[in-house]
């Protein structure tokens, strides 16, 4: 009974090692890698696109997988959508949430956008299980649409 004490207590001990060096990484600003050739994109919009009001956006991903933020598995991460973002926020540093920057941290690949009529960018940048973007980043080209209550409504083929 007391060996098995002992390993229990070391297993333990073994595991707030590993955790106190995940924080002290993590607290120092070090990035977690992205998968090499790791690439999104917008799945059913292109750069000069004209869409309705209100458009379901797609997104897309292709050499590393979707997990929900606060889950730290390898090669994983969420999407964070850049909305009319005149410059990128410090990419060392957790994304902010505002109107310019939508989280999607339950690992969601799609959403609902209802945008202002006329013309905005968007860009997609995925981040890891703490909101911080991967080393190196991986985040789509900008592309510009056009909001305009004439534009046809989006049919899913």
């Amino acid at each position: 009974m007391e060996l098995r004490s002992l390993w229990l207590a070391a297993l333990l001990a073994a595991g707030l090692a590993v955790h106190a060096d995940v924080t002290a990484e993590e607290a120092s600003g070090g990035r977690t890698p992205s998968a090499p050739g790791a690439t999104v994109e917008f799945a059913n919009l292109s750069d000069g696109d004209v869409v309705p009001p209100g458009f379901t956006v797609r997104f897309g991903i292709s050499g590393m997988g979707i997990a929900p933020a606060g889950v730290a598995i390898e090669n994983t991460g969420h999407f964070h959508l850049l909305i009319d973002l005149p410059e990128l926020p410090d990419l060392g540093q957790p994304l902010p949430a505002t109107d310019h920057i939508r989280h999607y941290g339950k690992g969601q690949t799609s959403a609902e956008l209802d945008l202002t009529e006329g013309q905005h960018t968007l860009q997609l940048l995925l981040a890891d299980h703490l909101h911080v973007a991967h080393d190196p980043p991986v985040m789509s080209e900008v592309i510009t649409i056009t909001v305009s209550s004439a534009a046809p409504l989006p049919t899913d083929s």
